[in-house]
């Protein structure tokens, strides 16, 4: 599994986390900027991630910026990637279990190394569930 990160500035310290956690069991990934804490527009990042994840160059994104509110709404333009902003190890499940999101996302501001941590376990521990969800999931995806 191959897996894009990317983040803004408020996200910058704490990617650098994600990045470690991601090397340390073993995961393929690239970090898709920004490469300092100098302030940048999350749009562009949220942006780079989900093209990379619709294009299928990479299999899963995850994104962070101060709250994951913009960033996630910014990778969500892209057609094809369902990000979801997740809080905790339960909507990480439940994202990728009933939404079959390809992206998470998450606030820097909201969340330490731990939860990360946990976040993390949960969201690459679940699978979609597909049945009743598949049907739901073909309604969001984009008519126009």
């Amino acid at each position: 599994m191959k897996i894009a990160v990317g983040s803004d500035h408020a996200g910058f310290e704490l990617k650098k986390f994600v990045l470690s956690w991601l090397e340390r069991h073993g995961y393929d990934f690239e970090d898709m900027g920004p490469y300092s804490a100098d302030s940048v527009d999350y749009p562009d990042y949220g942006h780079k991630v989900g093209v990379a994840v619709a294009k299928g160059t990479f299999d899963q994104g995850i994104l962070m910026c101060g709250t994951g509110i913009g960033i996630s709404i910014a990778a969500n333009k892209v057609r094809g990637i369902r990000a979801a902003n997740v809080c905790n190890p339960d909507y990480a499940a439940l994202a990728r279990q009933h939404n079959n999101a390809n992206v998470l996302a998450f606030g820097a501001r909201f969340n330490d190394e731990e939860s990360v941590d946990k976040i993390l376990e949960s969201w690459f521990a679940s699978e979609f569930e597909g049945g009743r969800h598949q049907r739901r999931i073909d309604k969001i995806e984009p008519c126009c």
